[in-house]
C-alpha cells in the first residue's frame, strides 16, 4: 500500500522563506512529508525542472456581486474560481455585498449559497457594509464575525455606498469589540464629484477622463483620514488597492508611527497606465477601475513601496463586466464616463503578470513573489498556515509552475464571464501548468477536473496581523469619550 495519495517528485518548493530541492508527499488533502527520495505514491508528478509553489490566495475579488445600481457583475461563483483555478489561485476572498435597506445576515446567506453551488477553489467572505445602522452593528455583526466571516469592507465614496466619517468611526469600533478586520475604499467623495461634474459640463465624456475624474489627491487624502480614525479607535486597517505613490507614502508614515495600517495594491497598479484609457470612441472603458489607473511612474513607487514593507499584498481586485449592454455598456452605446460600470476582470491574470514582472525580469526573487501573492494574504486575513505555504500539515494546495513557458493573453483564453482581458497580446514567461486544490489536480493539460461545489468555506479568525497592538487607556469609551487619548 502507497504512503502517499499523491508524489510531486523532483520540483523547486519555494515558500516565502526557503527555496529547496524536494518532493512533496500528500494524503488526506494535507501536506504530510518533504524531502528527497520520498516512497512512492498512488499518483505521482515529475516535476523536474519546475517550481513547486503555494497556490495563490486572492484577498480581492468580486464575484456574482450585484452592485448598487442593481446590476449583477459578469461572473458566476463556477467561472470566476475556474479563471482563478486556471491563473494559479486555490482560495479567493469574494465580497458578501450589503446595500442601503438590506439586511446584513441574509446577504451574507445568499452569497453562500451562490458560492456552495459553483465554487470550484476555496472561499471566504469579506462583510460589505454600505448601511451600518446601529441595528446591523449591534446584531448582525457580532454573530456573523463568530461564524467566520472577520472582515467588513466599506467604501469612502460612490453615491450609493459611502459612508461618511461618522458611520466611519461606528464600524471602527463595532470591529474592534467584535475582533474582525476592516478594509476600506479609500477615496475623497467630494473631490470625485466636484472634479466629474466640471469635466462632464465642458463635454469631456470620454473613458479617459475617468482618471482625471479622481485626483491623486483624492486617494492620499481619504487615506489620511483614514488613518486618523482609526487611530482614535485604536483599530488595524487594510487600505484597499493602493493605486498612487502618494498613497503609499501616506501609509509609510502611519507604519513609521507605529500604527497598525496595511496595505493592497492590484496587478493592475503596477502594469497599466491611464494610457491605457485613451482608446478611439468608447474602447477604453474597458481599462476602467476605481481608482483608475494612474500614472508610468507610479509602478515603480508601488514596488518601492511592497520592497520597503508598506503594502504587503497584491491583489487582483477581480471586478468583471462585460463590454456590451449587459455590463459596461448599459446606460447606451455612448455613455459617457459617469455611466460605465467601474471595474476590471483580474483573477485569472493576477498570478502570470506578477511572476513576469517579478520573478522572469528578475526585479524580485521567488520568494517575495510568494510572500505577496499568497503567504502574506493568507496571514493577514487569517487563513495561515491552512493556507499560503508549503509545509507539513498545510491543505495540499500547490501550483506547479514552468518558469519557461511563455504565453500570450488572449481574450478567447479567459474563464471568467467578462469574455475580455485588459492584458491581450502581453507575452507573459512562466505559468502554473498544474494546479492542485487539497491535494487533487484540478487544472491540468488546459483542462478543468473540479466540480462546481467542490470549493469549501473557509471560516476565519482576524489574523495576527490584523489584532490591535494594545488596549486604549481605561478611560477611552468610543461611544462615551471622544476627548479621551489613546495609550
Amino acid at each position: 500500500m502507497e504512503q502517499f495519495d499523491l508524489v510531486i517528485r523532483g520540483g523547486t518548493v519555494a515558500t516565502a522563506a526557503d527555496v529547496m530541492q524536494a518532493d512533496v508527499g500528500i494524503k488526506d488533502e494535507a501536506v504530510v512529508a518533504l524531502g528527497r527520495g520520498l516512497a512512492p505514491g498512488a499518483r505521482e508528478i515529475d516535476a523536474t525542472g519546475r517550481l513547486v509553489l503555494p497556490g495563490g490566495v486572492d484577498p480581492h475579488a468580486h464575484i456574482e456581486q450585484l452592485a448598487a445600481s442593481g446590476m449583477m457583475n459578469a461572473d458566476t461563483f463556477e467561472t470566476a474560481t475556474t479563471s482563478a483555478a486556471f491563473g494559479g489561485t486555490t482560495t479567493v476572498i469574494s465580497f458578501a455585498a450589503q446595500h442601503v435597506g438590506m439586511n446584513l445576515r441574509k446577504v451574507v446567506d445568499d452569497y453562500h449559497a451562490c458560492a456552495e453551488r459553483g465554487a470550484v477553489v476555496d472561499y471566504a467572505f469579506h462583510m460589505i457594509l454600505a448601511d451600518p445602522t446601529e441595528e446591523t452593528l449591534a446584531r448582525d455583526v457580532p454573530p456573523l464575525v463568530k461564524a467566520g466571516h472577520s472582515s467588513l469592507k466599506v467604501f469612502m465614496t460612490y453615491d450609493r455606498l459611502k459612508v461618511d466619517d461618522i458611520q466611519l468611526l461606528d464600524v471602527l469600533s463595532a470591529a474592534r469589540d467584535n475582533g474582525a478586520f476592516v478594509a476600506v475604499h479609500a477615496e475623497n467623495h467630494g473631490m470625485i464629484t466636484w472634479m466629474s461634474k466640471r469635466l462632464l459640463k465642458g463635454g469631456n465624456n470620454a473613458p479617459k477622463f475617468h482618471a482625471i475624474a479622481h485626483p491623486r489627491a483624492a486617494e492620499a487624502e481619504a487615506i489620511t483620514r483614514l488613518v486618523a480614525c482609526a487611530a482614535l479607535v485604536d483599530q488595524p486597517i487594510m487600505v484597499f488597492h493602493v493605486s498612487t505613490a502618494e498613497g503609499a507614502a501616506v501609509i509609510r508614515r502611519a507604519r513609521g508611527d507605529g500604527l497598525k495600517v496595511f496595505g493592497e495594491t492590484c496587478t493592475q497598479y503596477l502594469t497599466l497606465s491611464k494610457h491605457d484609457m485613451d482608446k478611439p470612441g468608447i474602447d477604453g472603458a474597458k481599462w476602467m477601475c476605481s481608482p483608475p489607473l494612474r500614472e508610468k511612474s507610479d509602478h515603480d513607487a508601488l514596488w518601492q513601496a511592497l520592497a520597503l514593507g508598506d503594502l504587503q499584498l497584491i491583489s487582483s481586485d477581480h471586478a468583471p463586466y462585460r463590454f456590451d449592454k449587459s455590463g459596461k455598456l448599459a446606460s447606451g452605446d455612448s455613455p459617457n464616463f459617469k455611466q460605465i460600470a467601474n471595474g476590471m476582470p483580474g483573477v485569472q491574470a493576477r498570478l502570470p503578470i506578477v511572476f513576469n514582472e517579478m520573478v522572469s525580469r528578475g526585479r524580485f526573487d521567488v520568494t517575495r513573489f510568494v510572500e505577496w501573492t499568497s503567504t502574506g494574504p493568507a496571514k493577514i486575513y487569517g487563513l495561515y498556515p491552512k493556507k499560503g505555504t508549503i509545509a507539513i500539515g498545510t491543505d495540499a494546495d500547490i501550483a506547479i509552475w514552468d518558469p519557461d513557458k511563455e504565453v500570450t493573453f488572449g481574450d478567447a483564453d479567459v474563464k471568467d464571464g467578462a469574455g475580455y482581458t485588459a492584458y491581450a497580446g502581453r507575452t507573459v514567461k512562466g505559468w502554473p501548468v498544474t494546479v492542485l486544490r487539497r491535494g487533487a489536480v484540478i487544472v491540468d493539460g488546459g483542462a478543468l477536473s473540479a466540480k462546481p461545489g467542490s470549493g469549501k468555506f473557509l471560516p476565519r479568525e482576524a489574523g495576527p496581523a490584523a489584532k490591535p497592538l494594545g488596549r486604549p487607556s481605561p478611560e477611552f469609551d468610543p461611544r462615551t469619550n471622544f476627548n479621551a487619548r489613546l495609550d
